[in-house]
């Protein structure tokens, strides 16, 4: 580990990504995000100054050393400026929303849930299996989510699935056939795009501050299921109506519909009691969705549904055997059974809550004049631009070394632009994949990228 640290370090150093003067984080602040003992990373810095790669000095921290710089190498024929093959830059700094601080991973807690789950799991776990998920997972997960999310399901309804494109894909091969799917008119274009893969109609429903407006619903004979973020709509921020959340159960009811409920972002809310699931309400009409991919790592590739009782022989009829390592399967049910799950989610939940008011207080400070949309929740906010300026800031962003995205990739093509008092002109700021010790950096390069902040205050 400290060799690789120290060739990383060296790496760029001498490829100019750390630059001359650039200060280090301090050694206890990169070994806690890396998961590595804090020697570990003083000894690389050690070994670094020793060749002089590094310059350390008392009270001044670890800097890269002043040297001269090498002659750049001669760019390659791609990235020669017009040739429709050029490179983009490499982000310096992430803002992409959906994306969590996976520097935080809880790598002791879960190496010891690995432990307890070896050491205690029969052989047969290791065969095929079950084709909707192992057992142990499939009750932890019910536990779980009837205390946290108010879920009604039985171990029996939950699928386990790899990852939540492998949702989406058995969703849609569920739903092939079965009429049209309304989805919200701002969304993740990836969904739609794996829906309309496997065959479904997908048209939009429109979307303001309460959400998506379900009572389009209502003369659409056409529809057989709706697709809604109900608790922080992705991406507008927003949590759907008290109103519109009993009208699309009746409209499941009347028709015999089913509402698919991805419960993004459910489990951090920040300002008031989080608000349950819909399927608690109507567990015979509505699928659950759910992921690990925020509240631990995308890594794991892991999520579920709940699906209604009536359609749990269609789903395994669907899935020849499960995709999910048996193992990680394993360790989750281990980590949510003694208690694990619940102490990262609260203490991301309060690591998130800070990363938001940091946000919210230096924009309010620095760039008053633009305003911050949706609810005090989820990984990300959205911030209102003045009129046709959002792909100049997200241009201005790249060019910074800022990865950003505009409201506009959200968009459904079908929905139209700044209705129902969404703006026309926004950028979704996602604040929690920074490591602690690059926040500020990344804030930096967001007030560098927007319009109307006066040089003085960025």
């Amino acid at each position: 580990m400290r060799r690789s640290l120290t060739d990383s370090l060296r790496e760029a150093v001498r490829g100019g990504r750390l630059a001359p003067g650039t200060r280090l984080p301090s050694s206890r602040s990169l070994a806690v995000d890396l998961g590595v003992a804090r020697n570990t990373v003083a000894e690389a810095y050690a070994d670094l100054v020793a060749e002089g790669w590094l310059v350390a000095r008392q009270g001044s921290g670890t800097r890269v050393a002043e040297r001269a710089a090498p002659a750049p190498a001669p760019r390659p024929v791609a990235a020669v400026r017009g040739n429709p093959l050029r490179r983009p830059v490499t982000p310096v700094h992430d803002l992409l929303s959906g994306r969590p601080d996976v520097s935080a991973f809880p790598r002791r807690a879960w190496l010891a849930s690995t432990r307890r789950a070896l050491a205690s799991a029969p052989a047969a776990a290791f065969g095929l299996g079950d084709a909707l998920g192992r057992p142990e997972l499939r009750g932890a997960l019910a536990g779980y989510l009837a205390r946290a999310r108010g879920v009604r399901a039985a171990p029996e309804q939950v699928v386990v699935c790899a990852g939540f494109g492998e949702v989406m894909d058995l969703l849609g091969r569920l739903l092939a056939g079965s009429g049209t799917l309304a989805v919200e008119g701002y969304g993740l274009w990836l969904h739609r795009d794996a829906l309309g893969a496997a065959g479904c109609d997908v048209r939009p429903l429109t979307v303001d501050g309460g959400g998506a407006c379900v009572e389009e619903l209502g003369g659409r004979e056409d529809v057989g299921a709706v697709l809604l973020t109900p608790a922080h709509q992705y991406p507008l921020g927003v949590a759907l109506r008290a109103d519109r959340r009993a009208a699309v159960l009746d409209w499941a009811r009347t028709t015999g519909g089913l509402v698919l409920e991805d419960d993004y972002d459910g489990e951090f809310r920040y300002d008031r009691q989080r608000v349950g699931s819909l399927q608690g309400l109507d567990p015979d009409r509505v699928v659950y969705l759910g992921t690990a991919s925020k509240s631990l790592a995308p890594g794991l590739r892991l999520a579920w549904m709940v699906v209604p009782e009536r359609l749990v022989g269609l789903v395994r009829d669907l899935r020849v055997t499960s995709r999910s390592s048996t193992l990680d399967q394993l360790v989750l049910a281990d980590f949510l059974d003694t208690g694990g799950y619940d102490r990262h989610v609260r203490a991301m939940r309060l690591r998130y809550r800070r990363r938001r008011d940091r946000l919210t207080s230096m924009l309010a400070e620095h760039a008053p004049h633009l305003e911050v949309r949706g609810i005090n929740a989820g990984l990300h906010a959205v911030l209102a631009l003045p009129d046709g300026t959002e792909r100049s800031v997200v241009r201005a962003a790249a060019r910074g070394g800022l990865a950003l995205e505009g409201l506009e990739r959200f968009r459904h093509p079908g929905h139209p632009a700044g209705v129902g008092g969404v703006p026309a002109d926004a950028v979704v700021v996602g604040y929690a994949a920074p490591p602690d010790h690059g926040y500020a950096a990344a804030l930096a390069a967001l007030l560098d990228a927007l319009p109307g902040v006066p040089e003085g205050r960025k």
